[in-house]
């Protein structure tokens, strides 16, 4: 590295990462207008298509580009010359970006806590986690690829493709799909009074439950924070895993948030991993007025699933962007007790 950069890194206090920023990086080489070039991108997608990903966009002259670049540029020109569309590969950059600075982020804390140690100086740390880099990366490759086809054999599995639809040449649009929302009551609050580790450790686990209980066909979509999306096909299936979610969380420990669920049925759009229309909007919207250890749900699902679960009429509830009031209705296990907002004798965090 030049004098300059090691100047910049000391006054940043980063110099025991300049080793694994080296085994990470490459040369660069390339301006964004020879990597377009050699690539037969455009220059403004090529420079479209690595904002998605969620990186820096350098001036076209400057060279910020290295021989990794430039190969994924000519993967993304195959993709382009086998038909798929430039909106098309940049949503899907935009999905991948942010997932992959997630994996970064996790990766990144869990080698750093595992190789810190006890009197070390820069150069100590910087090389164990420049040789714990060298192992570790090719490793990853492999990983992700196989999570990605095992997740793309699950949903495909579930996918409904009519004779209507292959005549037409294509895919389904909106689908009936079973949406459920579940947040922590009290999260906001609770963060007052907690450090962010703790904080961290309880939304952590909010996820750890919501994958440990989800299902195929049901799937978690997304957890944000204090809240889960999950959905599903059936509303049968969607319904059972958050009466699981709140049993986990009633199983946490008395210093552990209550959950509170709203689940929704009907036709919406699936849309770059996430869910959108009706259903989502109003499961969202039937969280909010549901109390503490409780799943409500919508007639729609209560009618759909009414034989395989207790349930309790709780009226007509005016929810935020819905017209009509919404007749709502509270889900129990059929088997087993009664199960309120909180286990009995013992005191919840609500608030």
């Amino acid at each position: 590295m030049s004098l300059d950069e090691l100047r910049r890194a000391v006054a940043e206090e980063r110099v025991a990462l300049l080793p694994v920023e080296i085994e990470l990086g490459g040369e660069q080489k390339y301006t964004g207008r020879e990597v377009a070039e050699r690539s037969g991108l455009g220059i403004e997608f090529l420079m479209r298509q690595r904002q998605a990903l969620g990186l820096s966009r350098p001036p076209p002259t400057e060279r910020a580009w290295t021989e990794d670049d430039l190969q994924a540029a000519i993967q993304i020109k195959k993709f382009l010359d086998a038909g798929l569309p430039q909106e098309g590969l940049l949503e899907v950059a935009r999905v991948v970006g942010e997932s992959m600075a997630r994996i970064a982020d996790a990766t990144r804390e869990l080698v750093g806590r595992a190789l810190a140690r006890p009197g070390d100086t820069e150069r100590d740390l910087g090389l164990r986690l420049a040789d714990a880099t060298s192992v570790l990366l090719p490793m990853i490759g492999p990983r992700m690829e196989y999570v990605y086809r095992v997740h793309l054999r699950e949903q495909l599995r579930n996918v409904v493709l009519s004779q209507e639809n292959v005549a037409a040449g294509e895919l389904p649009g909106s689908q009936e799909i079973t949406v459920c929302f579940a947040d922590l009551v009290g999260f906001t609050k609770l963060g007052e009074a907690l450090p962010p580790e703790e904080l961290g450790r309880v939304a952590g686990q909010l996820s750890e439950f919501a994958l440990g209980i989800a299902e195929p066909p049901v799937r978690v979509v997304k957890t944000i924070g204090d809240a889960a999306m999950l959905a599903g096909p059936e509303p049968a299936g969607v319904v059972s895993a958050a009466l699981g979610l709140v049993e986990a969380t009633e199983g946490a420990g008395e210093d552990f948030p209550s959950i509170r669920s709203g689940v929704a049925f009907g036709n919406a759009l699936e849309h770059a991993g996430d869910w959108y229309g009706w259903p989502v909007n109003v499961a969202s919207r039937v969280t909010g007025v549901a109390r503490p250890g409780s799943v409500v749900t919508t007639r729609e699902v209560h009618d759909a699933a009414e034989e395989q679960f207790r349930w309790t009429p709780i009226g007509r509830r005016k929810l935020k962007g819905v017209r009509e009031p919404v007749p709502l209705f509270r889900a129990r296990l059929r088997d087993g007790p009664s199960r309120g907002p909180a286990a009995p004798g013992r005191r919840r965090r609500s608030s």
